[in-house]
């Protein structure tokens, strides 16, 4: 179900991926209205702006702020790029926009190349997403073809090449600066920040990175004005927002809804829980993120200042529901082994620490835990939040210290006994 559709609207459209339908729908028609108009760069930034986008890969920073930062004036090349690596556990919307609409993603990449004076730009694809790749390699082609991309494009003096870069499957490609390192043939490893992408990114040069759904939004707010996205959804955070909804639902599966759409609403249109079911936690932003107890997550919204202002984040959009079936230690056992596997191992707190967590939650959940592992968790995640280049520790850290404030209990009973409360529960 789509409501206010933007990013996916032309989804249930056949052969909505080629540039004939897309083009029926109003395709590039965002690209050809600046240009006919004389819509200048400075023009499109104020109207990101307007619009209140901010970024949908996780982070939720304002798209045309970030825009803003792209210097002006400056020789050389700029470069603009596209994380479509989306690799968050319980994620999968960015890969239905270049499946289903992946001219979308290109006009709205050749815009945000007009506004910045990009030149060149890239669109980093986990290497897994065999049907995506082949959809996005064959809408360049078409682009190509018909004057959207390469030299003085539509007869302007605007010009643009944009490339599909495979990825190997690292999660922490998905951080900004590991993807620079990536594409330029490192080992994809978080940079130290300052000095910032956008003055010192890819190959040294000016860079701006936003995420698949970011640059989808793009052609409509140009189409259709600032104001128009806003409206769609609240103050601070405009438009739509696609979210993933996975875990005990009975239709798990994306849903594009307005930002600010109260919870309940969006766990109605997933088909609610299963019958004789209740709700227990809710992770709401991907696995990165800190879980919410079922009762605190039907009283938000969806975004980014709500669920903040809840105790956790809302990410990428990855809406993780978890009903009263399921072990919560073994949920986070889970979640745990993955950041340990997918740790770059730059960061001593992240290298040593995560793993640390995954085997403490592993023999927790395997009856050999100790009355002191779980301060001994809240001890050893004190110690690496904060401490890395990059944000995975902390996101490893996040869903094992909100998992222990809401369900000690059950931590408790695992040490105890030896076997999972819920389980009990469940037998009696």
């Amino acid at each position: 179900m789509y409501v206010n559709g933007v990013t996916l609207k032309n989804r249930g459209i056949p052969d909505s991926h080629r540039l004939s339908v897309y083009e029926s729908t109003g395709g590039y028609q965002a690209l050809r209205k600046i240009f006919a108009e004389g819509i200048t760069p400075e023009q499109v930034i104020a109207e990101m702006k307007t619009s209140a986008l901010r970024g949908r890969g996780g982070a939720g920073f304002p798209t045309g702020l970030k825009w803003s930062f792209m210097p002006k004036g400056v020789s050389g090349t700029k470069y603009l790029l596209c994380n479509a690596d989306e690799g968050e556990p319980g994620t999968c919307k960015d890969r239905d926009i270049m499946r289903y609409e992946p001219h979308r993603l290109i006009e709205g990449m050749i815009i945000g190349a007009y506004a910045m004076g990009a030149r060149t730009g890239y669109i980093f694809i986990r290497g897994e997403f065999i049907e995506p790749i082949r959809r996005v390699e064959a809408a360049l082609e078409e682009a190509y073809a018909a004057g959207f991309l390469g030299e003085r494009i539509l007869g302007q003096e605007f010009s643009f090449d944009l490339y599909v870069h495979r990825g190997a499957g690292a999660y922490i490609c998905g951080e900004e600066t590991a993807l620079m390192e990536a594409l330029e043939g490192k080992k994809g490893q978080p940079r130290f920040k300052p000095p910032f992408p956008a003055s010192y990114g890819l190959y040294g040069r000016p860079t701006t990175i936003n995420n698949v759904e970011t640059f989808a939004s793009v052609p409509d707010i140009i189409v259709r004005g600032g104001q128009w996205f806003l409206d769609l959804g609240k103050a601070n955070n405009g438009g739509t927002k696609i979210f993933s909804v996975t875990g005990q639902v009975q239709r798990p599966g994306n849903y594009e809804v307005p930002m600010g759409t109260p919870f309940p609403e969006l766990l109605d249109m997933a088909g609610g829980l299963h019958p004789g079911r209740s709700l227990k936690a809710v992770i709401p932003g991907g696995t990165s993120t800190a879980m919410l107890a079922g009762a605190t997550m039907m009283e938000c919204t969806m975004d980014y200042d709500s669920i903040a202002k809840a105790g956790s984040a809302l990410g990428a959009g990855s809406v993780i529901v978890i009903d009263d079936s399921v072990c919560i230690v073994r949920v986070v056992e889970r979640i745990a082994r993955f950041y340990m596997h997918e740790s770059c191992g730059q960061c001593t707190p992240c290298r040593e620490g995560m793993g640390w967590l995954w085997r403490v939650m592993h023999r927790i959940e395997n009856g050999q835990g100790r009355a002191q592992d779980i301060d001994l968790l809240l001890n050893v995640g004190a110690r690496i939040e904060g401490r890395t280049i990059c944000a995975l520790a902390d996101g490893g850290v996040a869903p094992v210290v909100s998992s222990i404030k809401l369900f000690r209990d059950e931590y408790e009973h695992h040490i105890r006994h030896g076997q999972c409360l819920v389980g009990q529960r469940r037998a009696a």
